[in-house]
């Protein structure tokens, strides 16, 4: 299974990266929204987990083209600090199918990926 995860806190990737790695997963990293949605469409990944607030195209901007425009059938994870409440509800009506507050247990980021492949 292909995961891309776009994070622009290089820590928060790598420690993401790491642990999907090492459960078994394909991992594409992506430290800003422009460069994940060039991956989307040409690596085509299984799940997608993105961070909120990032450079050049935003994680709502991603679940917008991914799940509106491009009617792509990928679950996404949404990442956001505390907080965001109406940023997390927007996620929600434009597709997205979870949500994890930061800081989280990577092992918590394992079990929802785990639980989204398994209904797709």
């Amino acid at each position: 299974m292909k995961i891309l995860i776009a994070e622009d806190e290089e820590m928060m990737l790598k420690t993401m990266e790491f642990k999907l790695k090492k459960e078994g997963f394909q991992v594409i990293t992506c430290s800003n929204g422009e460069e994940a949605m060039e991956k989307i469409v040409s690596e085509n990944p299984d799940i997608i987990v993105t961070d909120i607030r990032m450079p050049f195209i935003t994680g709502l901007d991603i679940v917008r083209k991914v799940k509106v425009e491009l009617k792509m059938n990928i679950p996404i994870i949404v990442l956001s600090a505390v907080g965001l409440e109406k940023t997390v509800l927007e996620a929600f009506d434009l597709g997205a199918d979870d949500f994890i507050t930061k800081p989280f247990s990577p092992n918590e980021l394992i079990v929802r990926v785990r639980r989204l492949l398994i209904s797709v």
